[in-house]
């Protein structure tokens, strides 16, 4: 749970490292959150719709959000945003490199950054965030 929420108490820290753990787990909260919200949205009658569709063979359910989903997205944008840089950092890249995300196919680039272990020690963005973990496990 700490992880989980660790980007929520760094709502604006654009320094230092995150883990592995504290990004994909920040992604997964997002993700869920927002699933769960359009629905919502759809059942409430709050602009969203949730359908499910049949066609060429294809079966499937259609998603969309409404006042809820926007107001959790917008919300959580400047601290997803924070994290990604972080995790970046923990990789030993600047910041600046999320801008990848926006050149088609090279934002792949990104992911690969994203599953790689951090550097181990300290680097120039800061601490190792592994190295206090340590101390709890064997305490």
């Amino acid at each position: 749970m700490r992880y989980l929420l660790a980007p929520l108490r760094r709502y604006a820290d654009f320094g230092g490292r995150s883990r592995r753990r504290e990004y994909w787990l920040w992604l997964l909260f997002v993700v869920a959150a927002l699933l769960a919200l359009m629905y919502l949205d759809a059942a409430l009658g709050l602009g969203g719709s949730a359908e499910s569709y049949a066609g060429d063979g294809a079966v499937g359910f259609r998603l969309s959000g409404g006042l809820l989903t926007l107001l959790f997205a917008l919300a959580m944008f400047v601290p997803g945003l924070a994290v990604s840089v972080r995790r970046l950092h923990d990789v030993d890249r600047s910041g600046w490199t999320l801008l990848l995300a926006l050149i088609p196919f090279v934002n792949l680039y990104l992911l690969y950054l994203y599953v790689q272990p951090g550097t181990a020690g300290d680097n120039r963005y800061g601490p190792d965030p592994k190295a206090g973990d340590l101390g709890e496990v064997f305490a």
